[in-house]
């Protein structure tokens, strides 16, 4: 069996984060193990091939929900990365840190050290931005964050609307203000993605302290008593081990880290036993408090090629920019689809924003898995702070079996109200004559105008934004899984570093704030 300092399970936004960081000591050794595979063709460098990962299994997990009672009944989709970078590999590249008043929230909950003030500097650390240089922004670190390389006109459409209905406007919603509309900054390089994996793992693969393994899907954390020593994974139809002399650090994700700490005994001990899984620690909290941003997308069609679409002429478009690319690196392929939205709120009485909004320059329709002939534009609105609290559970004691996902949405009745509003205000935005002259149909939300009628079609219509957080939290109470210092309560050598560690989900995208918890986990790490 092979040893390392630290075995890392979960080669996604955090886990290559904290495997770069660990491995700069050329005096440990560190494997990073992964289920999917290496993340580097041109299905995820090319940053349009969202289109093709995230509605399908394409490097991708592709999770359901249970039914959910709130959506009447319907199953929900989970995209989840299965690659090196993990859902950096497969997502929309937008990159948005939170508001700071989400990570004082945590430190006001007892979690010394999780300030605005105290992680700043670890997206700073993390971040080399190429347009920003001021005190909010890093320009010097391994993720790069540029504008887009090429704009869609849809964009000044979009903003003009918002300038119409006076709606205010920002530069950066990672700096002094978050609220406002304005163009996505993106994790890309050369009108290329630039994935955790990129930025983390791929330079320093030459490392000889840092052993990847892809393909490696793990089964069980291994224990000595209540001591964290290895992990058990499968590969290519075997069933191997490594052994770590340090700290297993758990890196999962949000729905698998909870997953394969139930897997190996630390749960819920009823619900483990339940299913004849030795308890190694009795942590009720491990799968619970798992919040996600609940979305709905507005879908137009329009007769412009400057959307994506189905169609001759489309494709006779989209085979020019192809070339386009390959040549200079800039055009249509280099768009993330949502190249634009931004932060508003419901009541202008709010402290904070609560609903953010992504424009999408094409038809945005079930995750991109129905499709339509011809073109057209959407916007998808979220829902920020979430008060529906769902859970993560095992369906059996089988590693390869999925977990039990039940998301919740809409359970606590706020919710739903103030997604009312925020299709109200999002309508006012896509009915301004900036927008409005470019659609040729409303798609599905034509004619709804009541309350009642607004709340049937979020109901039938509403999914995830793709920021599911909470399920390992951490804290200080009994339903804590994790310190502050991210180490696993009432075990030992074993720490959870992802999105799942967060007590309540933060006001935005959730890629850059999981590389945010890999860096500063490192440095936690090798202070311990």
């Amino acid at each position: 069996m092979e040893e390392f300092d630290y075995i890392i399970v979960g080669g996604g936004s955090a886990g290559c984060a904290v495997a770069s960081r660990l491995s700069e000591d050329a005096k440990v050794s560190v494997c990073l193990l992964e289920a999917g595979g290496a993340g580097n063709n041109w299905v995820v460098k090319a940053p349009i091939g969202i289109a093709i990962q995230v509605p399908s299994k394409t490097n991708n997990w592709a999770f359901e929900t249970v039914p959910q009672p709130g959506l009447n009944g319907r199953v929900g989709y989970q995209p989840r990365g299965k690659a090196l970078g993990g859902s950096s590999a497969i997502n929309a590249m937008v990159y948005i840190r939170g508001h700071r008043s989400d990570y004082d929230g945590w430190a006001a909950l007892g979690n010394t050290g999780w300030a605005y003030e105290d992680v700043l500097p670890y997206f700073k650390k993390s971040e080399n931005n190429e347009s920003f240089r001021d005190t909010f922004h890093g320009t010097d670190g391994p993720l790069n964050v540029a504008d887009l390389k090429t704009a869609n006109p849809f964009q000044d459409h979009f903003l003009e609307a918002g300038r119409q209905l006076q709606l205010p406007m920002t530069d950066d919603f990672n700096g002094a203000e978050q609220q406002g509309l304005g163009i996505y900054q993106v994790t890309q390089k050369n009108g290329e993605r630039w994935s955790a994996a990129r930025a983390y793992i791929e330079p320093n693969l030459p490392r000889p302290n840092l052993k990847v393994v892809t393909g490696a899907q793990a089964r069980k954390i291994l224990f000595n008593g209540k001591r964290a020593t290895g992990v058990e994974f499968g590969r290519d139809g075997k069933t191997e081990s490594v052994r770590a002399r340090r700290e297993v650090i758990l890196s999962g994700g949000a729905f698998q880290s909870p997953q394969l700490l139930m897997l190996s005994g630390v749960g819920n001990a009823p619900d483990l036993k339940s299913f004849g899984i030795d308890v190694v620690h009795h942590s009720p909290g491990v799968g619970q408090n798992l919040q996600d941003h609940i979305d709905f997308a507005f879908s137009y069609r329009s007769k412009s090629l400057d959307n994506f679409g189905v169609s001759f002429a489309g494709f006779r478009k989209l085979w020019r920019e192809i070339g386009r690319y390959r040549r200079e690196g800039v055009g249509m392929i280099t768009s993330n689809i949502a190249e634009c939205g931004g932060f508003l709120k419901t009541d202008p009485n709010l402290p904070v924003p609560d609903i953010q909004l992504h424009f999408s320059m094409g038809m945005a329709d079930n995750h991109g898995r129905t499709r339509h002939l011809g073109h057209g534009f959407g916007c998808h609105v979220c829902l920020l702070r979430p008060k529906s609290r769902g859970a993560v559970a095992l369906n059996n004691a089988d590693p390869a079996t999925p977990p039990r996902i039940d998301p919740r949405f809409y359970d606590h009745p706020d919710d739903l109200d103030v997604m009312v509003k925020a299709f109200k205000m999002t309508r006012r935005i896509m009915d301004a004559e900036p927008l409005a002259k470019w659609r040729t149909a409303e798609m599905y939300s034509e004619g709804v105008r009541s309350d009642d009628d607004i709340r049937t079609i979020l109901r039938n219509r509403s999914d995830t934004v793709y920021h599911p957080v909470g399920t390992a939290r951490m804290g200080t109470d009994d339903m804590a899984v994790v310190d502050p210092q991210l180490r696993v309560a009432g075990v030992e050598g074993l720490r959870v570093v992802d999105a799942s560690i967060m007590p309540t989900l933060i006001g935005g995208n959730t890629n850059a704030p999981s590389i945010m918890i890999g860096e500063k986990a490192a440095d936690m790490i090798r202070a311990a």
